[in-house]
């Protein structure tokens, strides 16, 4: 792996932990909406997150994975693959004087946590920060290698 490419990976890792840390506060802001454009209740959201696909292909990108350690391509990072709806089922509450009440005066709520969305926030910036520290980990290694030359 290339010294530089250690921060791409970096920020790779700090652009999807932001992104989870964004779906999670959708989620709470939601977790009494019962109408959206679709017409139903506010589903849950899911970040999946994938490594990110060796990015070898362009002539400089060929290059560089050839002279990386062991000759193999170093990977990218981490990428968010899909922001999913949760699938489980509403949760069924009695509000007859609710305008989206049935006829039985049940309102189906957002199947949306708030425990687990708060935990959920709290993991994603809780990986965000460690990226923070590998980062200006290898900020320090690389000032550290250029004053071995004065």
């Amino acid at each position: 792996m290339s010294f530089l490419s250690a921060f791409d990976i970096s920020a790779s890792g700090l652009t999807a932990q932001r992104q989870r840390l964004d779906v999670a506060a959708e989620n709470i802001a939601n977790a009494n909406t019962t109408r959206t454009e679709s017409g139903g209740p506010y589903r849950r959201k899911i970040v999946s997150l994938e490594e990110k696909p060796n990015t070898a292909g362009t002539f400089l990108m060929e290059l560089r994975s050839r002279f990386s350690e062991g000759g193999m391509p170093s990977k990218g990072g981490v990428r968010v693959s899909a922001i999913t709806e949760d699938q489980r089922d509403l949760q069924p509450v009695y509000r007859p004087e609710h305008p989206d009440a049935n006829e039985n005066g049940y309102v189906m709520m957002p199947n949306v946590d708030l425990v687990k969305e708060t935990v959920d926030g709290m993991a994603a910036t809780r990986s965000y920060e460690a990226n923070i520290t590998a980062f200006n980990a290898i900020k320090l290694m690389a000032q550290k290698a250029l004053e071995i030359g004065k």
